[in-house]
């Protein structure tokens, strides 16, 4: 019998942060050393506070069912900071869903906002800024959406103008994704950068797209280092009840693997947005682990200071890595303001051969021959979109030592390359 899955599934291609960094486990379980720049994990312990508060509540008995989309107390904390901090006025706890990590109320909200379409009706579109992070599209996808790239530039620092974000937009368009800082590119909007974006969107919803939805994914916003403060777009009241924002803690509090993510709309049209995730998600997941919720909590209440020094060390890894590859003639690289990635571009390295004969026409090409014949782990750019494909993604959440040794090694390929 010939058995087969859901086309849905067999034509989703896999994460390609994902693939590579196991490639790179793999080597290493073989005994290979290998410097791994791959996945976005910071290389800290998550802090003790955290963790003493989930800790607390196992051996309290927290270990039961909780409420789908949380325990009240947590998105209380939630929704307090995101009013403070955030300057979301509208955000009750009821407007809060709490998720197993960021990708989760991602994957939920898509698939709330978006429809299969029948047989010769027009899906509805997805405008997305590229090079973008990997999963954007694909669950954007599945959710029946039609993906509308809008291409950016080194020159332009990855980001979108507000001109090529009102030539994107048109009737069918559901939802346009920000992601700032930005996974791949290390660079973030200002705010008056997104204030000049928010006025195109008003604009558009008024007069092309009436349902339109804005999709703020800001979960670097706190490893920031280039001067430019964070800033949240549905925080500006036109904007206000059209902006779902999506965060989490794996980032900035180094809990990658405690799956503690949330998403946060306000008004009226937000509680219906999040009460739909909620039935949704009581039918996928239910509640996220239920001693997790005390430790969000501690997360958000009592370790600022820990935030601190990671992203004191996140911005002075940026200053070395960056200093180390504009020192590499071959290889052009912006600066990083925001998140832990570098992203160079490496594609002066296109049709060259390498030691062992390999020819390097991509920037697969180049991070395959970068991992087999030197040990370097890094992301090829080509999955993340647009001009994504003359880039690798290098990660620095990993100690300064390791950036130097991995740049090293890095600068005598390219040097080796004919």
């Amino acid at each position: 019998m010939a058995l087969s899955v859901a086309r849905r599934v067999s034509s989703l291609q896999p994460s390609a942060t994902i693939a590579m960094a196991n490639r790179a486990k793999a080597l290493t379980r073989q005994g290979r050393e290998i410097l791994q720049f791959t996945l976005g994990e910071p290389d800290f312990d998550t802090p003790r506070q955290i963790k003493q508060a989930a800790i607390d509540a196992l051996l309290a008995g927290q270990t039961k069912y909780m409420p789908t989309l949380g325990d009240p107390e947590t998105r209380a904390v939630i929704a307090a900071k995101l009013r403070t901090e955030n300057g979301l006025a509208g955000v009750t706890p009821e407007h809060i869903a709490i998720t197993s990590g960021g990708k989760h109320a991602l994957y939920n909200l898509f698939q709330c906002l978006f429809d299969h379409t029948c047989p010769g009706e027009a899906p509805r579109e997805f405008i997305l800024q590229t090079p973008s992070w990997v999963s954007y599209a694909p669950i954007a996808r599945l959710a029946g959406a039609e993906v509308v790239e809008v291409h950016t530039t080194v020159e332009s620092d990855f980001k979108m103008t507000p001109a090529q974000l009102r030539q994107a937009i048109t009737p069918r368009t559901r939802a346009v994704m920000l992601n700032s800082p930005s996974n791949p590119c290390g660079t973030m909007y200002t705010e008056s950068e997104l204030r000049d974006i928010a006025a195109v969107l008003v604009d558009a919803a008024v007069s092309i797209a009436p349902d339109l939805v804005v999709i703020s994914d800001e979960i670097y916003e706190k490893i920031i280092f280039g001067g430019i403060a964070h800033f949240s777009i549905g925080s500006i009241p036109q904007l206000a009840e059209r902006t779902v924002t999506v965060n989490g803690l794996s980032k900035a509090y180094a809990m990658t693997g405690w799956r503690a993510g949330y998403a946060a709309a306000q008004g009226e049209f937000g509680l219906r947005l999040i009460n739909a995730l909620g039935t949704l998600q009581g039918q996928m997941s239910t509640n996220i682990t239920s001693f997790v919720y005390p430790a969000i909590r501690a997360a958000l209440t009592q370790c600022a200071d820990d935030v601190e020094s990671m992203r004191a060390a996140f911005a002075r890894r940026a200053v070395v890595m960056t200093e180390r590859l504009s020192g590499l003639p071959q290889v052009q690289t912006p600066r990083p303001t925001g998140a832990f990635y570098a992203f160079p571009d490496i594609s002066a390295a296109f049709g060259k051969t390498t030691p062992t004969g390999r020819i390097i026409r991509s920037s697969v090409d180049f991070c395959e021959a970068m991992l087999e014949e030197i040990g370097l782990a890094a992301i090829p750019g080509e999955e993340f979109g647009g001009i994504g494909r003359n880039h690798i993604r290098l990660s620095f959440a990993c100690s300064e030592e390791t950036i130097h040794r991995g740049i090293d090694l890095m600068s005598k390929f390219l040097s080796d390359l004919r």
